[in-house]
């Protein structure tokens, strides 16, 4: 009887080790909770820059475009985990974007800039026609699931009042149709400062760019956390 006592005692302390050994090793299930949120919050997010010469940096030099000072402003700003990956091509009008949107903006993309629209006005295209061609890019990448900022636009005043009434009336339009974040002008603080533009007067220079970011920034956050929410 003393045996068969001691041996219920050796294999009751034997489990209780193996269980406290098994508790120290094995985390809890708010700390797994935890980590997959950190892993979910410090994930790579890419943003495209779908655009013109505005966002491809023309003249500009290495690291002066939009895409690399908003990437480096976000960065500064704690957003160590986000890319922006510069989509821009000169020249551009809304229809040149919704022809190359579909590899413009790859797979990799978790959300989307869409700053478009500045040479429609500039050729006096009907902003019929550029409604149509932006509402169509922006259809197709919330179809794909991806967050958009509409980086709005003005016509210039030599193309008349009608004009200029029909034309930027499209992107606040636009925004609130698709329920879209919305950046009333990309240009604003840049346009019509002599000192802030190319001897064209319509391309930032570096400066122009820097300030562009700053004003564009709190916008480009709400769109890293509707990635964050999704």
């Amino acid at each position: 009887m003393r045996y068969g006592h001691a041996a219920s005692l050796c294999k009751f302390f034997f489990s209780a080790a193996l269980l406290f050994t098994v508790a120290l090793t094995t985390p809890s299930f708010a700390a797994g909770q935890s980590a997959g949120a950190d892993e979910k919050t410090s994930r790579e997010i890419t943003i495209v820059a779908l655009g013109d010469s505005l966002t491809a940096g023309y003249l500009l030099g290495p690291s002066e475009g939009f895409a690399d000072r908003l990437q480096a402003a976000l960065h500064e700003a704690g957003h160590d985990n986000v890319k922006v990956l510069n989509a821009g091509v000169s020249g551009d009008t809304s229809a040149g974007g919704l022809a190359r949107l579909d590899w413009a903006v790859g797979p990799e993309a978790d959300a989307v800039i869409v700053e478009l629209g500045a040479n429609d006005a500039l050729r006096a295209i009907d902003p019929e026609l550029t409604r149509k061609n932006l509402g169509e890019i922006v259809s197709r990448l919330k179809a794909r699931g991806l967050p958009v900022l509409l980086a709005g636009m003005l016509a210039p005043p030599n193309l008349g009042r009608d004009y200029g009434e029909a034309f930027n009336s499209i992107y606040p339009d636009l925004a609130r149709e698709h329920g879209l974040i919305l950046y009333p002008f990309f240009l604003q603080g840049v346009a019509g400062e002599r000192h802030l533009n190319l001897a064209d007067g319509i391309h930032p220079t570096a400066e122009g760019i820097d300030i562009i970011v700053r004003g564009i920034l709190p916008s480009i956050e709400k769109l890293i956390a509707e990635v964050q929410e999704r």
